[in-house]
């Protein structure tokens, strides 16, 4: 669920980026990376750490050029070593050239083998090699055709932003199932990004959606962009970008984040009733769908958990151990609030079950009399293939235990989640969504 943004036309472009890729650090918190282009040479940094850690004043000046891209890292394909960091640049025939991506390409084996058969080298775990590979070996005369011929190739979710010296594309898979936005800055050039916050934080009017299945072509001298229809659109915009990942007041798809997560909340108390005293989030992720269930059902609202926010975000930590002890030390309760009270926790998602038994945990410890938790998405029963990190049907809770089971593991005095049919009513019936965590509806094969 990595983070992408490109910029053009504009002369500080990889400042630009930075803010950017500052107002998507929820998306990944691994590594970040930025190149740039003066239109003679492309220079990039990256390493592992946030974006205020990788990028001062000095490394800034360095990224000259009015043509950048970046990045923030979240490990769904690959490994953490800094080799696996973005961008990803490459001398070729062409000249140069750097790459960054949103997603998941479920035929990475097949098409990296194949290629190492040709004798192609790679230099990291990661599936977006695969597309470099492809583009440098192509024998077409023009990095547009070469990026064309290599996307008939490459299979799965993804976003690209691709730069040369002189011109940069942006591309979006045909079922558009990660977000990818188009905007114009104030002071010249545009702009993609994966989410809309991004715009905010720079100042961009939102142009609208790239659309599934097409290409943006940004050149050198020419003021406006070129759109080619790549492929076919058969939309499938994926379902947890609404439940988590985006932020709040990001827009996506022309629907807002929060107002969609509030809808899940009412939903869920319309499903869901239970007798209680408060209503209470699972700060920040279940505030929303928190603030939907106590407008629904009456039961007053509470902030009854504080979240510590130099703490990052658990669910996307590459190893459990480490999700544990950011649980502990990202979470306190208000005792005086919860002591005695029956309490509704409302939470986005259950994935691993490990998060959900330490809130109910110190919920307890801090003295609510009752812990209902109440979950604002489905079970998720399938591991996604397109870009979230549940590899395996072992680490899902819900593959594995019946809900009544998840409840005596997590210590709940009751627990329910959302309907699969409330979740669409939520989402809106006017496209189709990526349900695969929900359905195991797998339809990029």
């Amino acid at each position: 669920m990595c983070a992408i943004v490109g910029v053009f036309g504009n002369s500080a472009a990889a400042r630009v980026a930075y803010y950017s890729l500052f107002a998507m650090q929820h998306r990944g918190q691994e590594a970040t990376g930025i190149s740039s282009s003066n239109g003679e040479h492309i220079k990039k940094v990256k390493k592992r750490g946030l974006v205020t850690e990788v990028f001062d004043e000095a490394t800034l000046s360095k990224l000259e050029g009015d043509n950048a891209i970046g990045h923030n890292r979240y490990s769904t394909a690959g490994s953490e070593s800094i080799l696996d960091a973005q961008p990803i640049y490459a001398s070729y025939k062409l000249g140069e050239i750097s790459v960054v991506h949103n997603g998941n390409l479920v035929n990475k084996n097949e098409v990296r083998n194949a290629l190492i058969e040709e004798g192609a080298i790679f230099q990291s775990s990661m599936d977006t090699e695969n597309l470099i590979h492809l583009i440098a070996r192509s024998h077409k005369g023009t990095l547009q055709e070469r990026i064309i011929e290599s996307l008939d190739v490459v299979k799965g979710a993804y976003c690209f932003c691709i730069q040369s010296r002189t011109k940069m594309f942006a591309i979006r898979d045909k079922y558009g199932v990660r977000p990818f936005s188009l905007g114009k800055l104030p002071d010249g050039g545009y702009i993609v990004a994966s989410e809309t916050c991004a715009f905010d934080l720079v100042g961009a009017e939102f142009i609208r959606d790239i659309r599934p299945g097409e290409m943006i072509v940004f050149e050198k001298g020419n003021s406006e962009y070129k759109s080619i229809q790549l492929f076919e659109p058969d939309p499938h915009i994926c379902a947890f970008e609404y439940i988590y990942f985006a932020r709040p007041d990001s827009d996506i798809e022309g629907k807002n984040v929060y107002a969609t997560r509030k809808e899940m909340g009412k939903s869920l108390a319309k499903e869901c009733q239970v007798d209680a005293d408060l209503v209470i989030p699972v700060p920040d992720s279940g505030i929303s769908a928190a603030l939907g269930y106590a407008e629904q059902s009456g039961i007053p609202f509470e902030m009854g958990i504080v979240r510590n926010h130099y703490v990052g975000r658990t669910f996307i930590e590459p190893t459990q151990e480490r999700r544990d002890m950011k649980v502990k030390l990202k979470l306190s309760p208000i005792r005086s609030l919860l002591k005695g009270k029956k309490i509704v926790v409302i939470d986005d998602s259950i994935v691993r079950g490990t998060t959900a038994k330490r809130i109910v945990r110190i919920l307890k410890e801090a003295g609510a009399s009752e812990v209902h938790m109440r979950i604002a998405s489905p079970t998720i029963e399938h591991p996604c293939k397109y870009g979230i990190d549940t590899p395996s049907y072992r680490e899902l809770i819900s593959a594995n235990k019946s809900v009544k089971e998840i409840r005596e593991y997590i210590e709940a005095d009751s627990l329910s989640f959302l309907s699969v049919e409330a979740l669409k009513t939520s989402l809106g019936s006017e496209r189709n969504y990526s349900l695969v965590s929900f359905d195991g509806n797998y339809f990029i094969k």
